[in-house]
């Protein structure tokens, strides 16, 4: 397969060789979406629509914040706010159902417009993964030289190989993603032991090696999370 728009996007994700290469592709499609929408597509009104419907989780919520661009965050909590008022909190109809409200509620609850964005665009883009897994060689061995993949990535892509890859390719694909999970893991776990060791009065001191224990924690629930 040769280098094209759908694959450069792969490699460069690829490329760094540190952390979980899909935890990567998840940040960048985020901060792109993120971007987009802080920026000049607020205005658009087919864009306004979506995220009046949608709205947001809190964890793009708080990405959304941190851009500073309060203004542009605040007309969109406005008109997101005045749909809830039309559409779900103001009664149209007679004989609406007594669940219909709360429905509606749920459905705002559980949804966002940046998720449904990232989803999309990881849904597309790791089947190209496993295209060019299929057919390239030196992708396969790039895969194979990664950090590590976090614990939800693992399960994502060992659960959508089986639908998306060529039969005669899974079972080594399967076994990559195994290793470079469990051989973190080990390390990870290494290092937590280490730090919970270091509380030991035995090993306190000027002297006391935390050695690359003193992150084990952040790096644990970010394996175990992706966040």
């Amino acid at each position: 397969m040769r280098e094209s728009i759908l694959t450069i996007p792969v490699t460069d994700i690829f490329k760094p060789k540190c952390g979980c290469p899909i935890c990567r592709l998840r940040d960048t499609l985020e901060q792109r979406t993120v971007e987009y929408i802080m920026g000049a597509a607020m205005m658009e009104p087919d864009v306004r629509m979506e995220t009046n419907k949608l709205g947001f989780c809190k964890t793009h919520f708080e990405q959304m914040r941190a851009c500073k661009n309060r203004l542009s965050l605040a007309l969109m909590l406005q008109s997101h706010l005045q749909d809830m008022q039309k559409h779900i909190f103001t009664r149209k109809k007679m004989f609406e159902g007594k669940t219909a409200k709360q429905k509606k509620v749920s459905a705002v609850n559980n949804e966002c417009f940046v998720c449904s964005k990232v989803d999309w665009g990881m849904s597309r883009i790791l089947v190209t993964l496993f295209e060019m897994y299929v057919q390239q060689r030196d992708f396969r061995d790039l895969f194979a030289q990664q950090e590590m993949l976090c614990l939800p990535h693992y399960d994502l892509l060992v659960s959508m190989c089986t639908e998306n890859m060529d039969k005669k390719y899974q079972k080594q694909f399967i076994d990559a993603c195994g290793e470079l999970t469990s051989k973190y893991l080990d390390t990870l776990e290494a290092d937590v032991s280490h730090y919970c060791k270091m509380y030991d009065y035995r090993n306190t001191g000027a002297n006391a090696d935390w050695g690359n224990s003193k992150d084990s924690i952040e790096r644990a629930i970010k394996f175990l999370t992706t966040r």
